[in-house]
Parts: structure tokens; sequence; C-alpha cells
């Protein structure tokens, strides 16, 4: 394994529904370090072991996020110290936006305000946000900086987040790192054994410019139809369906709200149907407690059946209750490193992660950090979460493997990014299915901020789809001007397309290319463009390809246009026809630069915005377009029916002409 060359593929935002090409990191033996007992003095000892074998701890109760609190006040528990005042304030600034009432908004952020000035944490995070977004407030860079700083230095993680993201863009890693790692390991602290999808869907509003109905559809909890099926034939005794349901309930996927107690309902009664799939689950329940009494007697009885049944990430369950000695006699590293070997063997992420555990920690085994390195590229090439934190610690502290800052921040935000405040995903898109288009803006802006790409991207596509009837807030404490509006949704692309969303990036050069809410820049159009192209972006491509023959904005050059125009076409071959046109168009300027088809293609730019907007506001006007129909269909009958007289005019002068003449006989 020392000449493994390993891809890390780490995707920022989790959704099934994205245009965002993921981030490749590439580790390989270079980066290793040849001598690890050279940093041996940087190892962990046994005796902070525990903090990384807490994979049955119970997640971190929501309470200490106010947002989290005020959007499921079922969610709060103790250990919350925001003010009542503080939470009513907030509650009352999210009902504002939902409201579309830019007065009660004004009140609630200057209580708000109040409150961050008398040294309130997570106010003086929200008032952070306010300034840095421009709402109800001008955008002010520094007041955005310190009050975020003063909400971080007091443990808002919100903050944290913000703060993380900002030295991020500067490309700041010494200090990104240090916020991003300790976010991270907030995050893997709710992680669990086995096959954990992403604490919450993050579903993209949008595909393209269009809106992403198929995945909205499938996002809609209880009221989705192919839930209310499967719920249906869960009911009726199908142990399928039982099993199906008790994931969705579990995982609190496809905009359900996470309920242990129904999940646990459910998959015990799918085992009682012979459904097999759900014993590690349990097992997985009973060890964490989720939504029942917490027993790892109960939890080891489980995943020894899980394990008997073939399931082998439920042999990482039972060598983690033999680490710890929990519901067996008493510890037994030796076993407990067999477990992890079965599961590895079969190729659970799970297992690799444990193992590589062990060798760095030496539990049970000669510390060996070239084994545990290994162990964990192996784990996080398949994803496993806990393993990205592991060599994002590595990369940190230079242990195991060379020190690379940058690379440590992007695997810490890729973890932190699955942190319980990730929640406010499901509240943004709750409230989008349904109609509160004001607070859906501004949990997404919320997310947007705190770096989430997914989140950038949606936000910005709320203002430019919705426009006026986004509830934008502007900086005077009324809606965005339109100027206000376009400024935003132009930021919130750009943050996404500096994380690889392509179709971001696009839409940035053709804001500009176009003028669109912004002054005409054809160079800054062209750098957006190359961007994208960047990224293999096709329209990209054409768009650089056009801009070379036309000379706006890049020099004028047939053959780096034709250049952009074959690449367009290599990376999409569904661009065929339009690449043909533009190499016909090639063709023409070059053979014949001074006749009239060159002028007439020049024209066609500024000629077909005008037809397309008659089209639109003319022929496809309601009543217009039902006349029209009805005129094209009179004008099809009239066609068939003259068409029909010809046909039988026609056939009959061929009847006439072939039968023969009449004959004459003479008296």
């Amino acid at each position: 394994m020392a000449d493994l060359l390993t891809l890390l593929i780490l995707t920022l935002s989790f959704t099934l529904a994205t245009a965002v090409r993921p981030f490749v990191l590439v580790i390989s033996n270079n980066d290793l370090i040849k001598d690890p007992s050279s940093s041996s003095s940087s190892l962990p000892s046994d005796s902070d072991s525990d903090s990384d074998w807490d994979d049955f701890a119970a997640p971190p109760p929501s309470s200490y996020d106010p947002w989290l609190s005020v959007l499921d006040p079922s969610s709060a528990e103790g250990g919350f110290n925001s003010s009542d005042n503080f939470v009513s304030s907030l509650s009352d600034l999210i009902s504002a936006f939902s409201d579309g009432d830019p007065a009660a908004a004004s009140v609630a952020a200057g209580r708000i305000s109040a409150a961050a000035n008398g040294g309130e944490a997570a106010a003086q995070s929200v008032l952070g946000f306010l300034y840095g977004s421009g709402v109800l407030r001008k955008p002010d860079r520094a007041k955005h900086f310190l009050f975020h700083h003063f909400a971080a230095e007091d443990g808002d993680l919100h903050s944290k987040m913000a703060l993380a993201y900002s030295y991020f863009r500067q490309e700041m890693h010494e200090k990104a790192v240090v916020l991003y790692g300790e976010l991270a390991e907030a995050a893997v602290t709710g992680f669990v054994i086995s096959k954990e999808p992403p604490v919450v869907e993050t579903v993209r509003l949008h595909s393209g410019t269009e809106e992403n109905r198929k995945a909205l559809r499938k996002s809609r909890g209880e009221d989705d139809e192919d839930f209310q099926i499967t719920e249906y034939q869960a009911v009726r005794g199908n142990g399928v369906a039982m099993y199906n349901l008790g994931f969705l309930y579990y995982y609190g996927l496809r905009g359900l709200r996470r309920d242990h107690s129904k999940a646990r309902h459910w998959f015990l009664k799918s085992v009682e149907k012979g459904d097999t799939r759900a014993l590690e689950l349990l097992g997985e329940i009973y060890a964490r407690g989720a939504g029942v009494e917490r027993n790892y007697t109960k939890a080891f009885e489980w995943l020894s059946l899980a394990a008997r049944e073939g399931y082998y990430s439920a042999y990482n369950g039972l060598g983690y209750l033999y680490v710890k000695g929990y519901g067996v006699e008493q510890k037994n590293l030796t076993k407990a490193k067999e477990y992890f070997e079965i599961a590895a063997k079969n190729k659970e992420p799970g297992g690799h992660y444990n193992l590589g555990a062990l060798y760095l920690k030496g539990l049970g085994v000669n510390r060996d950090i070239s084994a545990a390195c290994n162990y964990f590229m192996a784990a996080a090439n398949n994803g496993q979460p806990k393993a990205l934190f592991q060599l994002a610690k590595l990369f940190q502290k230079g242990v195991g493997l060379k020190k690379n800052l940058h690379m440590a921040t992007l695997l810490y935000k890729t973890v932190a990014e699955r942190g319980p405040w990730s929640s406010l995903a499901r509240y943004a898109l709750e409230s989008y299915l349904k109609g509160e288009i004001g607070k859906a803006l501004l949990l997404y802006s919320r997310m947007a901020e705190l770096g989430y790409e997914v989140a950038q991207s949606n936000a910005a596509w709320i203002l430019d789809r919705y426009g006026e009837q986004s509830m934008c807030m502007g900086e005077s404490g009324g809606f965005c001007t339109d100027t206000e509006r376009h400024a935003r949704a132009h930021a919130l692309w750009w943050q996404a397309s500096e994380q690889g969303n392509e179709h971001a990036a696009l839409l940035i050069g053709d804001a500009y290319y176009f003028g669109r809410g912004i002054d005409r820049d054809y160079e800054r159009a062209a750098e957006a463009y190359e961007h994208a192209r960047s990224q293999s972006n096709a329209q990209a491509m054409f768009n650089l390809g056009y801009m070379h023959e036309h000379g706006h904005g890049l020099p004028s050059d047939l053959h780096l246009a034709k250049r952009y125009y074959d690449q367009a076409l290599e990376v999409d071959p569904t661009a065929k026809l339009p690449v043909m046109l533009a190499l016909l168009s090639l063709y023409v300027r070059k053979n014949y630069a001074s006749s009239f088809m060159v002028k007439l293609i020049d024209t066609l730019p500024e000629t077909y915005p005008k037809i397309q907007d008659w089209v639109e506001g003319v022929l496809l006007e309601e009543g217009n377009a039902t006349i029209l129909t009805l005129l094209a269909c009179l004008a099809t009958v009239l066609y068939l029916r003259e068409r029909q007289r010809r046909q039988g005019i026609a056939l009959a002068q061929q009847q006439q002409a072939e039968e023969p003449a009449a004959l004459v006989v003479p008296n």
C-alpha cells in the first residue's frame, strides 16, 4: 500500500440533484512522511483515545442553536444560554420575513441589535449576518467581522463557521484550519458507526435556470405520494415497506423529521416479517439511546444477529463495544481488531477507519502511522467522514503526512458542513415548499454565509427567479431595490462558483455580457466564462468561442474561436447543432468577410431578443394565444380541404388521360 494513489472525492454539498462537479484531492505517496517516528511527539496518546471512540455517543442537543430552537421548539433542551428576549426577537424576525413585513422585521432587528450590544453572543452572530448580507442594515464588512469575532470568542458555532469560511475564501489557512477543526470535531460527535447518510439532505431548488421539480416532489415528507404509498403498504403488512418507512424516519430523509420512536417501531415490525436489514440499525438505536433508553446489552444482541446474517458493517459496532467494554464482559482489543478486520475485508469503510484508529493510537497493536494513514485513506475514499476528520488532523499536525494546511482546511470544512447546524437546510426547504419564500430566502442566506454552496445557489436563484416576490429586504429597512437584489444575487452566485458551481459562473458571465442588473462588461464576462470553462462547462466554452469570433472582450481570433467551439462539442455531444452553425459562421466570416452574410450574422444577437420578446409578449399572451390557435386550426382545415380538392382534380385528369380514345367508324 506504500505506492497507493488515493483520490479523496469531497463533494461540498450533499445532494442528489446537483450541477456542481466534486472537488478531487489527490493524496499520493509523496504526501507521506517516510520516517513517521520523527513526528511521534505529536501523536495522540492512549489517554485521549476516548474522544475518537464516541461512535454511539448521543448527538449534541440542538438547543444551543437559537435558530433551530425557534424553528423547532420541540427540539429545545437544556443548555441554551441565550435570553428569552433574544429568542423572541429572532422568532419575530423570521416571522416578519415569512409574512413579508419589513416594518416588523426592522423592529425585531433593532431588539436583536440591543441584545448584541449587551453582550449576547447569539445576537451578535445574527447582527453580524445582517451587516454582512446588507439585510436591514447598510453592508459593513468591518462590523460583520467584529460581531462575528465577539460571538465566536464566546463560543457561538454559527459565527465560527462564518469566520472560518471568510478566512477560507481569503486563503488564510492558518486561521481557517483552527476554526474548521473545532467545528469538525463538534460535528463528528453526532456521527454513528455505520452507513450514515448526510445529516440533512440538501436539495437544490433549481436545475439550471428551471425549478428542480423532481427533487422537490420527493422532499414533501408525509405529503409525498410515494411516502403515502409506502406507508399504506407498511400498514397492510409489507415487510419491505416497513423497513423503508423506518429508514426514512431514522435518518429524516425526503423531507421527514427524524423520529427514532417511529423508526424503531417499524424496524421491529419489519424484523417480525423476516426482513433482517433492520437488525443492525436496531442495535445502533439501543447503543445510542435513540428514542429508547440506552441498553448496551440489547445493542450487542441485535448487532450479533446482524453480523450472523452477513451484515458486515455490524462488526464495526461489535468491535466498538469490545473497545469500550460496553455490553460485554470486559474490554478486549484483540477481539475488537478481529471484528474490524472482518468489516474491512468485506469493503466496509468503517472497518478501515477503525483499524486506522487502532494503529494510530497503538491500541492492541504496535503503533504504525503509515498503516493508519493508509487505512484512513481507504475509508475516506469511500466517503467515511470520520476518516476525513482524522486525515485533516494528520495534515494539520504533520503526523504521518506532510503538513498541508490547505488540504487540512478542505477536509475539515467537508466534515464541519455535516454538523447539526446544517439542519437549517431542512427548514429552508420546508418554507419554500409552503410558499414562504421570504423565510426560505432568509434561512438559505444564513447558510450561505456559513459557506454552504447549495444554500448560496438556492438563495441566488430565489432572488433571480422571484424578483420582487422574493421578499428580499434591503439596507433601507424596506424591500430591496432591483439594484440591491441583483447585486446580492450576483455576490451569491460568485461565492457558489468559487466552490465549483459551474452554472453559477456561467450566470455571472451572462450578467456581465448582457448587462443584467449591472453594467455591461465584456472583459469580466470573459473572466467568468473562463472560470466556468475550467470546470468543463460546454456552454462557457461556446461563449468564449463566440467572444473570440466577434472580438467582444477578447482579441478577435477565428482560430481560437474554432478551438473553443470544438472543445464545447467534445465536452457535450448534444451541442452538435449550435457548434455546426457556429463553425459555418466562422467559414463565412473567413472566406466572405465583406459580404452581406457577415452583416446578417452580426445582427442576429440584436434581432433575436426582439423576436423573442414579441413572441413572449404578443403571441404567448393568453388571449392572443387562444385566438391564434383557433386561426391556426382554421387555416389547417382550409389547407387540407384545398389540398383534397386539388388531389381530386388531378386524379380525374389522370384517369381521363389513361382512357383509350374512341374509334370513329366511317359510314
